[in-house]
């Protein structure tokens, strides 16, 4: 616990000094919040609905830090050690790659809830947004969605060869997610052929989820997204321990 406490301090004091997770898992979210607010308001989510649009697209906006932290963020900062020799050192010290994934994870998720408060607070205060369904719920169910996006990115950063590598591989995993899964693009109004391409996606089952927990609308039918999320956590998480590459 020591040595977990020490590197997390130590990495989350380098991550500061940076301003890419500042502007994109922090600012950006909020930006997207406040675009969807002045747009649509309380316009219902569609004819006859009994929710707003805005209530909606709650769950989606927040996993926006969570695929900028998790999925790019994540792996590069992983790479780019393992391309300046850090890892290299850390090999030669009792220090485990567990420990160093659960360092970078805890980092990014504290990002993650930073933006999922200051997201709400926007909504909330500005647009007279009330979360409907159960907050446990909600939380428990965004944790999953952290646990299983992280777990990518963990995949990606253990076991790349190379910052090149990884680089190409976040964003080809990124881009598609952020744009197709409904985090900024609304899922409501894309064409049926999109959203069927959509539903791939590991983070779109997620969004749907949390638009669930946060609507108070959980059915038998979550069960499946749980289970993909959950043994994609469990497969990512277990290949980048057991390949995990110093150098």
């Amino acid at each position: 616990m020591r040595a977990f406490s020490t590197m997390f301090k130590t990495e989350l004091k380098l991550s500061l000094r940076g301003m890419d997770m500042f502007i994109f898992a922090i600012c950006m979210p909020v930006v997207v919040m406040v675009i969807l607010g002045i747009i649509y308001a309380n316009k219902p989510a569609f004819d006859g609905a009994e929710y707003t649009f805005l209530a909606q697209s709650f769950g989606a906006v927040a996993t926006i830090a969570i695929c900028a932290g998790g999925v790019m963020g994540l792996p590069l900062v992983i790479s780019d050690y393992r391309n300046k020799k850090i890892l290299k050192r850390f090999m030669v010290t009792p220090t485990s790659p567990a420990l160093i994934l659960a360092v970078q994870v805890a980092i990014y998720g504290l990002y993650s809830i930073a933006s999922l408060i200051l997201v709400y607070a926007t909504a909330t205060l500005f647009f007279g947004y009330q979360l409907s369904g159960s907050w446990p719920c909600f939380c428990g169910t965004y944790l999953l969605v952290m646990l299983s996006m992280f777990s990518i990115g963990l995949l990606v950063g253990g076991v790349a060869p190379n910052i090149k590598t990884a680089s190409v591989l976040a964003s080809v995993l990124y881009f598609p997610m952020l744009i197709f899964s409904g985090a900024t693009l609304p899922y409501e109004v894309m064409p049926a052929a999109l959203q069927k391409v959509s539903d791939i996606l590991p983070l779109t089952q997620g969004i749907k989820l949390l638009k669930s927990a946060s609507l108070g609308l959980l059915t038998d039918s979550v069960l499946v997204p749980v289970a993909v999320l959950t043994v994609l956590a469990v497969v990512c998480i277990s290949i980048s321990i057991r390949f995990f590459k110093w150098e």
